[in-house]
């Protein structure tokens, strides 16, 4: 099983959770998709890991521009609703229900067109100012070390990216004024709080690159 296999059966899992009346918290469903995605990265035996894409296109280039648009809408709802929109996409094809607007997902590109999307890929077609996915307990990313270091482009210190996990994401503020803060944990165990995440530290973090 690959990783989004693994997270969609628990995502069954929680929902017999729901019918049996014991339900997870949203924090109990977060840590466990968080640990079973840190096990399949600590096991590079397992076939799901050891496979890399050597195709770099982005997926995204490959859909019309009307599909891409509605692909889009389709992603940007279910991350509103704080729902996995690939999850819900293989879901529906396991259980064989129809995906609505982005059933042409399945007719004509299939799964192994979803396993090459990863998250650097929407960066492209995101319009300024907007994000297509939101950051979540257990997402990757990578992070500038303009954070905590002057960087200059031809100065003695260049601009470097580090690789690390979202371990809380948190909105502070009210209105206009509210924002979203992340504390993020890098390789080696340090932890790093980022504010404003969608404000001024936009420039300072992007998600791993393809």
């Amino acid at each position: 099983m690959n990783p989004d296999e693994i997270e969609v059966a628990l995502q069954s899992a929680f929902d017999r959770c729901d019918t049996a009346s014991c339900p997870l918290t949203e924090q109990q469903k977060q840590i466990l998709l968080q640990a079973v995605e840190e096990l399949m990265y600590q096991l590079p035996d397992l076939p799901a890991i050891e496979a890399v894409e050597s195709d770099t296109a982005n997926p995204l280039d490959e859909l019309t521009p009307d599909q891409r648009q509605c692909f889009l809408q389709f992603v940007k709802a279910q991350e509103q609703q704080n729902r996995p929109w690939k999850v819900k996409l293989l879901d529906d094809w396991l259980q064989e229900r129809a995906s609505g607007s982005v059933q042409f997902i399945r007719d004509r590109y299939g799964p192994q067109w979803l396993n090459r999307l990863k998250p650097g890929h929407f960066a492209k077609y995101a319009g300024e100012g907007e994000e297509v996915l939101k950051l979540k307990v257990g997402d990757h990313i990578e992070v500038s070390n303009s954070l905590w270091e002057w960087v200059q482009e031809n100065g003695p210190c260049s601009r470097e990216w580090f690789a690390c996990t979202v371990i809380r994401v948190e909105e502070t503020g009210e209105g206009t004024n509210a924002a979203i803060d992340c504390i993020i944990r890098f390789n080696n165990g340090a932890e790093y709080e980022i504010q404003s995440m969608y404000g001024w530290n936009r420039y300072n973090w992007r998600w791993p690159q393809p």
